[in-house]
């Protein structure tokens, strides 16, 4: 399991007098704690110390599900007052399940017919379909403006941060209140945001199944104490109405009958007629985005690990990129796949588990999340074969299908779910048009450049009606979730690699060779020589070369990575390369105009000389 509050806060100390020590270039005793200083040296010319990785056995798996048993279901006509749901105005329900265990869970959502059971290789799994919503709906995600706020004053409004007024919300506030009032049970989980205690947040879903409960179980930190959620005071409440739809939605001027609506004033949601599980995480993590740049503290849409001798690394990609995959090394111990915070103890993941796709998933291809799909774990969307077993091949309901499982699944976590400042910074691209490098060195500028273009190419067959290369760029490699303007973040960036020291690098998992029809796919194994020469230092070692249009370092030489560095020499025709080149320099330069004299610095010089 995660480490308990205790436990967190002794990490913390621990760390706390593990930077003074960095300081003063000495070890400073950590008598009694089993997170020992080791000296770490990452190149020639940079040693510091490193807490050593707490990876978990395999053999833990079972513990971590029995050692989550804090349920208790409350009854009677005073339940909601015994759960504090009566100063939501919730009374009506006399019966609400709290925090069931994984079996429990298990038992009702059999009991309740809420989906089927797979017969997924390691376990049986239990399947929902989540009807038409098969991924967020962005177009009826909504944030109340409360003039005079600090949410109207931070906010970046736009179309992703759409605004909405109080009436409306307060309206469909009480037309959620008045449906769970009408009900004989629900649903409650209380857990944590953020395995920092310093910083997390303490998060309620009230939900009307129990596969919902399970979602949030997997996604979210789970308390590890009774003592925990009795008088649990949430710092926000997500109450979800899925089932339910906003007949008003034409005099609220919303979008559609569905609504994902945050309050962050009143610190309640609701959500309205979308089943599909990721609202319930995606919606926190905005508001997570917003919550922690307010304290100086920076959050991340990227996967991180760490290495044996605490060395810790961040992944940030789009989909497609292989952020997923290159962070799961079996030599080094996964702290999460998607969110995370940067705060000045170190790194830390927001959530308790992973969500996954699984189109075409297979035990070759990803074999740690292949074996997470067992008993626990959640399937969304992904098509049962007659004989109970799932095809992950089979995209027919849609490409989307999805796996949530608890973090003590993959074998080797590292279970603090804590880590100490990154050495390196990894930015993947999937580059469809050959012009990327496999790597690339960064300075701390244009890895700001780099970090709010957010660039990677889709490619024939990854989206209807896509026929060749086009380029994507979503700010921060998350633009989806974030609420301030993508320069604040960029900035918390800066302060971060400059107090830090942390290394920057951009990484090619795309074409070689020429552009996608012509080139070749960068072959797994070339990624992740480049990324064992980023995380064993020997890139340190290597003699660069600055690319004339881009401007970033390329190495000329890394073992174990063949004649591919430079990618102009891949191709057939180099005139072909340099036109090729200079029109992807323009599609940079032209999306990087929404950036232009915003933040405190003005990044524009750091992108691409044409």
């Amino acid at each position: 399991m995660i480490l308990n509050t205790a436990a967190r806060l002794i990490f913390l100390q621990s760390r706390q007098t593990l930077s003074k020590a960095v300081a003063a270039r000495s070890v400073a005793s950590l008598a009694g704690s089993s997170l020992r200083p080791t000296v770490r040296t990452t190149s020639p010319c940079r040693q510091q110390f490193a807490f050593k990785s707490t990876a978990m056995h395999p053999a833990d798996d079972t513990a971590g599900r029995d050692a989550y048993d804090i349920a208790r279901t409350v009854e009677g006509t005073d339940a909601c007052l015994k759960m504090g749901l009566n100063r939501l105005g919730i009374t009506g329900p006399t019966k609400l399940f709290s925090n069931l265990t994984y079996q429990e869970l298990f038992d009702h959502e059999v009991a309740n017919k809420e989906g089927v059971v797979a017969k997924a290789e390691y376990g049986d799994t239990f399947t929902v379909d989540t009807g038409k919503f098969t991924g967020r709906s962005p177009l009826d995600r909504w944030i109340v403006l409360n003039p005079g706020s600090e949410t109207a004053e931070h906010m970046d409004w736009n179309k992703i941060n759409q605004p909405t007024s109080p009436e409306v919300f307060d309206e469909l506030l009480e037309k959620a209140v008045a449906y769970f009032n009408t009900r004989e049970t629900a649903y409650v989980f209380d857990g944590y945001c953020g395995a920092n205690p310093e910083t997390r947040k303490k998060i309620r879903f009230v939900h009307e199944m129990a596969w919902q409960q399970h979602f949030v179980t997997n996604m979210f930190i789970r308390p590890e104490t009774r003592e925990e959620i009795e008088n649990f005071e949430p710092d926000f409440t997500v109450i979800n109405c899925c089932s339910q739809v906003d007949e008003d939605w034409k005099r609220h001027n919303l979008h559609s009958d569905t609504a994902v609506v945050f309050n962050p004033e009143k610190k309640t949601a609701v959500i309205f007629g979308t089943w599909y599980g990721g609202e319930n995480k995606k919606g926190i993590f905005s508001l997570m985005n917003f919550w922690l740049p307010l304290k100086g503290h920076f959050p991340m849409h990227c996967s991180a690990n760490v290495g044996k001798d605490g060395d810790v690394c961040l992944f940030f990609g789009l989909s497609g990129t292989g952020k997923t995959t290159l962070s799961a090394d079996p030599h080094r111990a996964l702290i999460g796949d998607d969110e995370h915070g940067w705060d000045d103890h170190g790194v830390f993941n927001f959530e308790g588990g992973c969500y996954a796709k699984t189109i075409n998933l297979s035990e070759k291809t990803e074999p740690d999340i292949y074996r997470a799909i067992k008993t626990d774990a959640l399937l969304e969307n992904v098509k049962i074969r007659e004989d109970g077993t799932p095809d992950y091949f089979d995209t027919s309901k849609t490409e989307n299908g999805r796996v949530s499982y608890p973090i003590f699944h993959i074998p080797g976590y590292h279970k603090p779910q804590m880590a100490g400042h990154p050495n390196n910074i990894i930015f993947l691209t999937c580059d469809a048009y050959g012009v990327m490098p496999p790597v690339a060195r960064l300075t701390p500028e244009q890895a700001m450049y780099h970090f709010l273009s957010g660039y990677t190419a889709k490619v024939a067959g990854t989206e209807r009606g896509i026929k060749e290369p086009t380029a994507t760029f979503s700010t921060c490699f998350g633009a989806a979730f974030m609420t301030h303007h993508p320069t604040r973040y960029a900035d918390l960036l800066r302060e971060k690699l400059e107090k830090h020291g942390s290394h920057a690098y951009l990484v090619n998992s795309g074409w070689s060779g020429g552009p996608y029809g012509e080139g070749k796919r960068m072959s797994i194994d070339t990624t992740r020589a480049c990324i064992d020469a980023i995380l064993d230092g020997s890139i340190h070692d290597a003699e660069f070369v600055k690319d004339p249009i881009f401007g970033f370092e390329v190495p000329k030489a890394l073992h174990d990575v063949g004649g591919v560095l430079d990618p102009k020499s891949t191709w057939k025709d180099p005139a072909a390369y340099d036109k090729m080149a200079l029109h992807l320099a323009k599609l940079f330069k032209e999306n990087f105009k929404n950036y232009e004299g915003r933040g405190t610095v003005d990044y524009t010089k750091f992108g691409p000389q044409i």
